[in-house]
C-alpha cells in the first residue's frame, strides 16, 4: 500500500499525463527522427564548429527527451501494478508532497539522498 488517497493518485496521474502529452508535443515540434539542427556547409572553420556544436545541441536535446518520456511511462506504468508511490529501494510509500514535487520519482527521500551519496 502506498498510503496515497484515491484524490491525490488522480491528481499525480493527471500531472504525469500532463508532463507526456507536453514531452509528446515538443518531440513532435522537433521533427521527425534525429534531425541535425543545420545542415553543414562549406565556410570557414569557425562557422564548421558552430555548426558542430548546434547539431550536437540538438541531438543531446533529443536524448533527453527521450529519456524524459521514459521515465514519465515508467511512472505511469506503476499505477497499473499498483505500486505507484513505492519506493523501488525500500519499498516503503513516498510521500505525497515529494510526489507533487516530482510525480515521477522512484525514490523516497531517503534512498535518494543514499543514492546521491554513492
Amino acid at each position: 500500500m502506498n498510503g496515497l488517497k484515491q484524490d491525490q493518485l488522480d491528481q499525480l496521474h493527471a500531472m504525469l499525463e500532463s508532463s507526456r502529452a507536453a514531452i509528446a508535443i515538443q518531440a513532435e515540434q522537433a521533427g521527425p527522427g534525429h534531425e541535425l539542427a543545420v545542415d553543414e556547409v562549406e565556410t570557414s572553420p569557425a562557422d564548421k564548429a558552430t555548426v558542430r556544436l548546434l547539431n550536437d545541441l540538438a541531438l543531446e536535446a533529443a536524448g533527453h527527451t527521450v529519456a524524459q518520456m521514459a521515465i514519465i511511462r515508467h511512472a505511469l506504468a506503476k499505477f497499473d501494478d499498483d505500486s505507484y508511490g513505492l519506493c523501488e529501494e525500500c519499498g516503503q510509500p513516498i510521500g505525497f508532497s515529494r510526489l507533487q514535487a516530482r510525480p515521477e520519482a522512484r525514490l523516497c527521500i531517503a534512498c535518494q539522498t543514499k543514492a546521491e551519496r554513492r
